[in-house]
């Protein structure tokens, strides 16, 4: 076997004479601009480096910043589910078994879903199909930041359109069309619920946002759709511009796993695979969404007790006197005017929530519903911090 390297046709011991022959200096190549301006999106969740310093063990953590359903534990089937994959095994590039079980429980051709490594990996698989150097894509917000970082990063234009606090966080759907209409946007991402607001819009409201948006593709995340009303889904339109992504890992609690799924028409689907990284949904996850979505009672049960939850909580904030927002999710925000101090001040005491300054929100925290005696000591830390 003989390649070549620069004028040289090297083979066996020639290396060795080329690289005495001429000085090689080796340089790592130069990274495409966007991939080290575009500053990574702050998440919810521990920080491990963060902890560390303050001598806060994460496994004592209590953590309000995250959107996992607390109630909806591993049960014993998923657990032994897990402990029987082969881990020595590849997993199944396209997730047929899981696609079987989704289909079927959507009412929907399994053709039209693409399971991800969580919804994060779906939203980039969108940017890098379907965006171009000098698109623009609008993102309706305040919201999810992996939205624009991903159109950044191919090197497309963002454009957000904010809901008004004045407003609670809900949108004008008027306007929503308003703004479709006049910026002629290639994609479009609606967070619905979103995050991390809370507030929903109707199918009706999301209807019409993909008819003004016939000549883009219309991203409708629901991955909190479990903790809203669900009676409605943009999946029900069956829009061929419309593309649902769903989470498998938030309402569920596999948080740890990673799984997300989209639908939408055949077309838009197989340009998605297309573009996947192969096997990027472990076998682990796979067996764990075939459990999940089998167990719909103990789904349905977790989020009875989660709403009697939210409205313990909901109680005890108003009794401090906190201002809030009404959300339509376990999630909510809470104004503290500032709230970064308020999270360092929490922190100290061993207890996470997600400041809002990423999404334009300085003076509030998100805060998402956990068990009782949880709740309780949040509020206990609020009522120390404000009082």
């Amino acid at each position: 076997t003989r390649c070549r390297s620069g004028r040289h046709w090297l083979g066996g011991n020639d290396f060795g004479r080329a690289f005495e022959d001429e000085a090689i200096v080796v340089n790592p190549p130069k990274p495409r601009f966007e991939a080290i301006d575009e500053p990574e999106a702050v998440h919810g969740g521990p920080d491990f480096e963060e902890l560390k310093p303050l001598g806060i063990d994460p496994a004592t953590l209590l953590d309000f910043s995250t959107n996992i359903n607390p109630f909806r534990e591993p049960s014993p089937r998923l657990l032994k589910t897990l402990a029987e994959v082969a881990p020595q095994r590849l997993p199944d590039p396209r997730s047929f078994l899981l696609r079987e079980a989704l289909a079927d429980q959507l009412g929907v051709d399994r053709d039209r879903i693409i399971a991800g490594n969580g919804s994060g990996e779906l939203i980039r698989s969108v940017a890098l199909a379907f965006l171009r150097e000098g698109d623009l894509a609008l993102i309706f917000g305040p919201t999810y930041g992996e939205y624009a970082r991903a159109v950044r990063v191919s090197r497309a234009e963002v454009f957000h359109y904010d809901s008004r606090v004045e407003d609670d966080f809900h949108f004008d759907p008027q306007k929503m069309i308003d703004a479709i209409e006049h910026l002629r946007p290639r994609v479009v991402f609606v967070c619905n619920p979103n995050n991390p607001t809370g507030q929903k819009l109707s199918l009706d409201a999301i209807r019409k946002l993909s008819e003004a948006a016939e000549a883009a593709l219309v991203v409708v995340d629901e991955s909190y759709w479990e903790f809203g009303p669900r009676k409605e889904s943009a999946i029900d339109l069956n829009a061929g511009n419309v593309l649902v992504l769903r989470s498998l890992t938030k309402a569920h609690g596999l948080a740890g796993l990673r799984l997300g799924y989209g639908v939408g028409n055949v077309e838009t689907i197989e340009t998605l695979r297309a573009v996947a990284v192969p096997w990027s949904v472990n076998a682990h996850a796979q067996a764990a969404g075939i459990v999940a979505i089998d167990e719909n009672d103990l789904l349905k049960q977790s989020l009875v007790e989660l709403a009697r939850s939210k409205t313990e909580l909901i109680d005890g904030v108003k009794r401090l006197g906190l201002e809030f927002v009404p959300s339509s999710t376990h999630f909510f925000l809470v104004r503290t005017c500032d709230g970064a101090k308020t999270r360092s001040a929490l922190l100290r005491r061993g207890i996470l929530v997600r400041d809002c300054a990423s999404f334009g929100l300085p003076e509030y925290i998100r805060v998402s519903t956990q068990r009782r005696f949880e709740n309780a000591r949040l509020l206990a830390a609020l009522s120390e911090i404000f009082q």
